[in-house]
């Protein structure tokens, strides 16, 4: 028996809802807005905001964002009354790019791609392209690495980050 009703509220309503405020306090504060998430960890709602500005993110921008954030999203209410946990984070070391922006701001800087394919089967058998980049456009990407400029498109690249070296 069917006691009361459960509003099913969208991810994305929820992202869309709140990404304009958090966008504006975000602006004022100096910090640009990376990515935003609203999803189910441990068994509790999460509102993630991740953050980058030049010269990186400390624990203490977080928490002034944070505390920036509580007030205009208690008021904006993008949730619709339902309880949610707000985590305030830098994007990471080795967080995929999604946008344009994500790979301006790492031009001139060491980056990984996984390809779907390798870019010529003849030549090799290698999905992974490391080295420099040094270009985007709506067709490719285009990385310097130890053999010349490579161009990439889009439709081959499964995935693209920074490149972390652990030894």
């Amino acid at each position: 028996m069917l006691l009361g009703t459960f509003r099913r509220i969208s991810i994305n309503s929820v992202i869309e809802k709140a990404k304009p405020t958090i966008s504006a306090v975000l602006d004022e504060l100096g910090y640009e807005l990376v990515d935003l998430e609203y999803k189910t960890l441990y068994g509790d709602k999460h509102l993630i905001v991740y953050i980058a500005r030049e010269g990186g993110i400390s624990l203490d921008d977080c928490e002034k964002v944070s505390n920036a954030l509580d007030k205009p999203l208690d008021s904006l209410d993008p949730t619709g009354n339902s309880p949610y946990c707000l985590d305030v984070s830098s994007p990471g070391l080795d967080r995929p790019f999604k946008t344009r922006r994500d790979y301006e701001r790492n031009f001139g800087e060491q980056v990984e791609i996984k390809l779907y394919a390798p870019l010529d089967p003849t030549k090799s058998k290698d999905k992974l392209v490391v080295g420099t980049l040094v270009g985007y456009d709506e067709t490719g990407v285009t990385v310097e690495t130890d053999g010349g400029e490579q161009v990439i498109e889009h439709n081959k690249i499964a995935l693209a980050r920074p490149y972390v070296d652990f030894s």
